[in-house]
């Protein structure tokens, strides 16, 4: 084996990676109880302090530790100097469904200093755990320890670190979901031990255990212990004894290799510490070749630390991350290390958490003094004595920070706690390590397109102007927010959760682009997996078009499809989506549809020009789908309500489209059609009335006619809902031009004033739903209207609209809002 130090760039770890299939078995001829076991909970500063101790004074040749076998050989790269954690190992199938696996360290992960002492000290350091190929094999009889509010990408991901002291829990299929088990659990626990929750039990008890070697025979004492108040769950306890099995034997080939029992440093999670020991027999050959298997690839990504708290369902037992970050360096502080006083690391905590709460609040320009944080502090020891603690914990933080900090007002700290407790922190890799060919081609586009500082997990806003800018001296400088808009929509494409778009109030700008970026460990998976698509973003995103091209089953779906592939710069994709988009619309007798399709393509030839793409291919399908609408209108236009609102955004999206493409569509079929609908009593009134709005505001309807087709419809002959709903749909656009025109006003008066009790009550529904769209501006206009009508002058109608209502009149209003009008 190579040794660890190396002068070369990369470090050449001292660590074995056989092929988990071909160890061969070992006997147990030299004691495995003379090993030195650390019982941990995985992301515990206080484990990773006491495991450092253990490992100054055995100064063992090997240190083997619970991860993923087949990962050892990712150690050298996880000791480079450019490392920076948070980190996290992922595993991931080579076949769709793809199966993922995350196995995240931190800076004061007892992992992660284990790693980095045998790296300083020159010896051999390995993973024990099952390989990669036979976890995620077993992913889909094992229920994965995450919150199960919380979204997965592809499969859920799970991690091998969830499995000590305090997510060791799985439940099969008959039990309670995993999460909700656990929480039963370690609520008992606390409750026990007169604590609230669990995670200020652990932190009392064990991450203020500052004496050397207290915390491993604590962890040790409460795994024994864990073991024993477990349910009986197969599942889950068939898994844990192959996993310890494997652990054994791979602690049987170290001592094979001639490590001696007593130079060997083996970290675990507490729930597995006890059961190392000789008196159970590690795996056989056999055993290990009848595991399941698939194939399977490893690669580290940047993690973070919003991930690792229990907010994102991959909390490890770590809910603060950056604040257990804190309670690290109190522990490493100079001060400390020198003086090695009892305590001090511990007791240095509270200040350091409320110091930093006070500086996030005075950011957002909220001032507190230093002796509100000394007066916190003292509160803080006050409440941590009465429960006989050492030292104040995250939970009496919080409270002495309410109380002092925050004058008694938790909301005014929620932001600045979240930040000293949670943290943005986000880990980084050395160029090229560990990189998938997708991930490679990802980060020279994000260095191309000048969008490093957006790799971050703070959100941040990008807004972008594709026009060509005629002032660079470069055509990549030129179309540079062009290049980025097209390369973000092609990471959404593959469902990478990097950037969204925005809605913006100019939606129809097609030069203006508004996005939100924040960068997630989600996103780094998304983006390993679509390597299965494809080595580079553009052919995994083209890969990923044709799949949705293939599958989409409605004309909205290919429509969407045409436009996706139109901003992600696809010609051969957006043609292909276009003949998918004719097939089924020659299926389809929905007008909605077909509109709707017709309107995606007109935004897509809009877009064209400032993408340098050749929408002209679209142009006949735009004309045809927009005859077939017209034409399908008045069949269509027998319907219900539901259906007639959806009718109307058509008959919004084809006049549009007659109105933007007159030389190309058949715009006087359109024309008559709407004529025809506007005169038809058997077709849905409101339907009737938007008609005759959108003639009216085109100018093919004048006042005569306006008026006799208002007397026809508002007349006491014509059932109240028909009337009124025809009303509603004249109502649904250019308002201003209705206003202006007194004797329609006079018409509606006339009609309403000639409905008796029931038809009125019909009507309101339509009356109702037609007004309430009005402004309050436009309201008066109508009252005024009507006033003249009534032989009311102006004034006095804004008066009367201004003033108090009656009793009376406040009676009757508040009945009609109580009024249920579905009824009609």
């Amino acid at each position: 084996m190579a040794k660890r130090k190396s002068t070369s760039p990369r470090s050449t770890a001292k660590t074995t990676n056989p092929n988990s299939a071909s160890i061969e078995a070992t006997r147990p001829t030299i004691s495995r109880d003379r090993i030195h076991v650390f019982g941990v909970r995985h992301l515990s500063p206080m484990a990773a302090r006491d495991l450092r101790d253990l490992l100054d004074e055995v100064q063992p040749t090997i240190v083997l530790i619970e991860g993923l076998h087949d990962a050892t050989d990712l150690i050298r790269d996880i000791v480079r100097k450019e490392t920076r954690p948070p980190i996290a190992i992922l595993a991931y199938t080579e076949s769709v469904p793809v199966r993922t696996l995350v196995y995240p360290l931190a800076r004061y992960s007892p992992e992660y200093q284990a790693i980095t002492w045998a790296d300083d000290h020159d010896a051999d350091v390995r993973f024990i755990d099952l390989p990669s190929h036979v976890f995620l094999a077993l992913q889909p009889i094992r229920v994965p320890a995450i919150a199960p509010e919380e979204p997965a990408t592809s499969e859920e991901h799970s991690t091998p670190a969830d499995d000590d002291a305090d997510t060791d829990e799985t439940s099969d299929a008959d039990s309670p979901a995993p999460f909700e088990h656990t929480k039963g659990v370690y609520e008992r626990i606390a409750e026990s031990a007169g604590e609230s929750d669990y995670e200020a039990y652990w932190e009392r008890r064990f991450e203020h255990l500052d004496n050397s070697g207290a915390y491993r025979t604590a962890a040790m004492a409460f795994g024994e212990q864990l073991r024993d108040l477990r349910e009986d769950h197969p599942r889950e306890n068939a898994e844990n004894l192959i996993r310890e099995s494997f652990m054994r034997r791979c602690i049987d080939e170290a001592l094979a290799e001639g490590h001696q029992p007593e130079k060997v440093v083996v970290i675990v999670g507490a729930f597995h510490a006890s059961v190392l020991g000789d008196e159970h027999p590690s795996m056989t050959d056999d055993e290990l070749t009848s595991l399941p298997s698939l194939n399977a690839k490893r690669t580290l990504m940047p993690y973070s630390y919003f991930k690792l708290s229990s907010q994102s369902g991959y909390g490890a037992g770590n809910h603060a991350p950056a604040y257990y970050e804190l309670l690290w360096d109190c522990l490493n502080s100079p001060s400390r290390v020198e003086a090695d006083q009892k305590h001090r690391g511990v007791d240095d905590l509270a200040a350091g958490y409320l110091t930093r709460v006070v500086r996030e609040l005075r950011k957002s320009g909220t001032h507190r003094s230093t002796a509100e944080v000394i007066e916190a502090v003292r509160l803080s020891r006050m409440l941590s004595s009465l429960k006989q603690g050492t030292a104040p914990v995250l939970e009496d933080l919080r409270d002495a920070a309410v109380a002092i900090i925050g004058q008694g007002d938790r909301g005014v700290l929620a932001e600045p706690m979240a930040r000293v407790e949670v943290g943005t922190a986000i880990g980084t890799l050395p160029k090229g390590v560990s990189q998938t060919s997708i991930q490679d081609d990802f980060n020279q586009k994000i260095q191309s397109l000048n969008l490093e500082k957006y790799r971050s997990t703070v959100k941040q806003d990008l807004s972008l102007d594709l026009r060509e800018n005629r002032r660079a001296k470069t055509e990549a400088s030129a179309f540079l927010d062009l290049n980025r808009s097209t390369f973000l929509h092609r990471l959404a494409l593959l469902n990478v959760p990097f950037a969204t778009l925005q809605n913006t109030r100019q939606a129809s700008a097609t030069w203006g682009e508004s996005w939100q970026l924040q960068w997630s460990p989600e996103a780094e998976i998304a983006l390993v997996e679509s390597v299965l698509m494809g080595e580079t973003v553009e052919i995994a995103a083209a890969y990923q078009l044709q799949q949705g091209i293939e599958n989409a089953s409605t004309v909205a779906e290919a429509a969407a499809l045409v436009k996706v592939a139109s901003r992600c710069e696809m010609l051969p994709g957006m043609l292909s989506a276009r003949g998918k988009l004719q097939e089924l619309a020659t299926q389809s007798a929905a007008v909605a549809d077909t509109a709707g399709a017709a309107h995606e393509l007109t935004t897509t030839i809009r877009f064209g020009d400032v993408r340098r793409l050749d929408t002209a291919p679209l142009l006949p399908l735009v004309e045809e789908l927009f005859v077939q609408s017209v034409l399908g209108l008045i069949a269509s236009s027998v319907c219900d309500t539901a259906a007639a609102q959806k009718l109307m955004t058509a008959m919004d999206q084809l006049n549009n489209i007659a109105l933007e493409f007159d030389e190309r569509v058949d715009e006087a079929l359109w024309i008559d059609r709407l004529r025809e609908l506007a005169r038809r009593d058997d077709r849905n009134a409101l339907l009737s009335g938007y008609a005759c709005a959108i003639l009216l505001e085109r100018g093919q309807m004048d006042n005569d006619e306006l008026s006799r087709e208002v007397s026809r419809r508002l007349s006491p002959g014509i059932p109240a809902d028909l009337g009124a709903g025809w009303f509603e749909g004249l109502s649904g656009r250019n308002r201003y031009a209705l206003l202006a025109r007194q004797s329609m006003w006079s018409q509606l008066a006339e009609y309403v004033s000639q409905l008796d009790e029931e038809q009125f009550r019909r009507s309101v529904v339509f009356l109702r739903r037609a007004f309430g769209g009005f402004s309050a501006n436009e309201k008066r206009t109508i009252a005024e209207n009507l006033g003249d009508h009534w032989g009311i002058s102006a004034e006095e109608a804004t008066d009367l609209m201004q003033s108090e209502l009656s009793d009376d009149e406040q009676n009757a209003l508040e009945e009609l809002n109580e009024f249920d009008f579905d009824e009609f």
